[in-house]
């Protein structure tokens, strides 16, 4: 059995705006170096990177993320409708609550494996009569 492995390397997403290499370097990028990354990009090949990403699931956040350093009006010009709500989306306060301190978190809720003291079940019977089960 002879199975077959690519040794050229990945292959380039014809739709993807940028080349592998900038690609690679924007997604492995620390959040505070992207910035400075993203400004070497043409604003309109910026854009279409953030539609680009925004359109990958699993590079959703990044897109916007890059659409946060482009204009609307660029967005706009590449996608669309499309572009005008990505650019929204970005401009948004991240839905996730910031860190806080110690002070301000909810105390842990004890759980219990051993489970709880068994509950007495009464059934009803007749004449008064009632039984109990443990």
């Amino acid at each position: 059995m002879t199975q077959s492995h690519p040794t050229s390397g990945a292959e380039p997403d014809p739709a993807c705006p940028v080349s592998l290499d900038l690609l690679g370097a924007v997604y492995r990028a620390e959040p505070e170096d992207l910035p400075e990354i993203l400004a070497e990009i043409p604003p309109t090949t910026r854009a279409k990177l953030a539609v680009y990403l925004y359109g990958k699931s699993h590079m959703h956040q990044l897109g916007l993320s890059v659409a946060r350093a482009c204009e609307r009006d660029d967005l706009v010009r590449v996608a669309g409708e499309i572009g005008s709500v990505v650019h929204g989306q970005a401009q948004m306060k991240s839905a996730r609550p910031a860190a806080q301190g110690p002070a301000a978190a909810p105390a842990p809720r004890k759980i219990s494996l051993g489970g709880s003291a068994p509950k007495k079940i009464s059934l009803g019977g007749s004449a008064g009569k009632s039984r109990s089960f443990d």
